[in-house]
């Protein structure tokens, strides 16, 4: 568990290139693997933002292979998550023992998605995991997405219960929720953002750090940004918070990861193709993004 100490500052959700066949590029996603790692960040694999939702269990596998063998070829030592969440026990725990013999250091489990199971069939749920497994396990709770609530007793609950369940990812943008992760769980429980521009408010609260889309295209000033905070210095990092407010709200004008894509490929680090049913950001979103990249002289 000591590696769990790179579990702070940013770790990078990683946008996934495709090649014009809309097959994972291998050598483009090896480049921006080292590009993360150069620049301080943490990497996780198969999130939300890398489009899991629309790949095969193959090509999850061979992305997850992908980042544990290009984090080890940095010399770096980053740290790897790997996400496995689904919203069928059986397969998520199909996903989490591939990630943990692949080599992963730490698996994001998002809750089950679709079918709305209730507190006590999420306490099941991750108890299942928890136990089939030996590394750690953070939750990642993002309504939004799944319709599905975790909440801060039933957090509590698998904190208290279960060793290896070390976190969660917090993207409910509910604020006094997340207030009560902190109120409720152990000292030592690992709370992150899952939200760009709720980090300072959570990181304020207790958090260590955050699971990021906009790493994806500034990873060193998030490495700076939660340094900051971490260091204490709150004024320096309200500044840096109101400099940044613009890019992490445009990065969600239209749904995630598309926009993030789109400044990706005008910055010059990917290709935006999506798989369907995601598509790249309309003309008009386009418009505000490349806006608010050349007033931050990233473009």
């Amino acid at each position: 568990m000591q590696k769990l100490e790179k579990l702070k500052k940013v770790i990078t959700a990683l946008i996934t290139p495709f090649k014009e066949d809309f097959s994972i590029d291998e050598e483009k996603y090896r480049e921006f693997i080292r590009f993360q790692v150069k620049n301080g960040c943490q990497l996780l694999t198969m999130g939300t933002t890398g489009e899991s939702a629309t790949l095969s269990h193959d090509e999850h596998h061979h992305a997850i292979d992908i980042t544990v063998d290009e984090a080890k070829r940095t010399g770096k030592n980053p740290f790897v998550l790997a996400g496995a969440g689904s919203n069928s026990t059986k397969e998520s725990l199909s996903l989490c023992k591939y990630a943990e013999d692949a080599g992963v250091d730490c698996l994001l489990v998002v809750t089950p998605y679709y079918n709305k199971p209730t507190q006590h069939s999420l306490i099941e749920h991750y108890s299942k995991l928890a136990d089939s497994i030996s590394i750690p396990l953070l939750i990642y709770n993002v309504p939004g997405r799944t319709g599905c609530n975790i909440e801060p007793e039933t957090v509590s609950k698998l904190a208290h219960s279960k060793d290896n369940i070390v976190g969660i990812k917090c993207a409910s943008g509910n604020i006094d929720q997340i207030s009560k992760y902190f109120k409720l769980c152990p000292e030592d429980f690992i709370i992150l953002s899952g939200d760009d521009v709720l980090t300072y408010h959570i990181m304020a609260l207790g958090g260590k750090g955050v699971i990021s889309v906009a790493s994806n295209i500034i990873p060193k000033k998030l490495v700076d940004f939660t340094s900051i905070m971490l260091d204490g210095n709150w004024q320096e990092a309200r500044k840096i918070q109101f400099e940044l407010y613009d890019l992490f709200k445009v990065l969600f004008i239209e749904t995630n990861p598309g926009p993030v894509k789109y400044a990706a490929e005008i910055m010059g680090l990917m290709n935006k193709r999506m798989r369907l049913p995601l598509t790249p950001p309309l003309e008009t979103s386009q418009n505000k993004i490349n806006e608010v990249l050349r007033n931050m002289k990233l473009i």
